[in-house]
């Protein structure tokens, strides 16, 4: 674990250290595109969000569940009862 840490560690440090070594306008630059397509990705999302909320088939539907084994339950109450016993003993 400390061996991730410290490999994470140093590439912060040499991610950091070219991030300094760039002009300050090169900086604001990259910092106004990482900006922008966060904005652009963020309004994406919002209208994807809104276009499938606002479509009048999105119904949801509760069903009974159908399926389940009642050998699986018999199972587990067995293996309950097993359990209880021992631990009474």
């Amino acid at each position: 674990m400390k061996k991730l840490r410290d490999k994470i560690e140093n590439y912060v440090v040499k991610v950091e250290n070219h991030w300094k070594v760039l002009p300050v306008e090169r900086q604001k630059f990259l910092t106004k595109v990482f900006f922008g397509s966060y904005v652009l990705l963020t309004i994406i999302v919002i209208i994807s969000v809104f276009i499938s909320t606002s479509q009048r088939s999105n119904v949801m539907s509760i069903n009974h569940i159908d399926g389940i084994s009642k050998k699986s339950i018999e199972k587990d109450s067995e293996q309950n009862d097993t359990v209880e016993s021992l631990i009474k003993k």
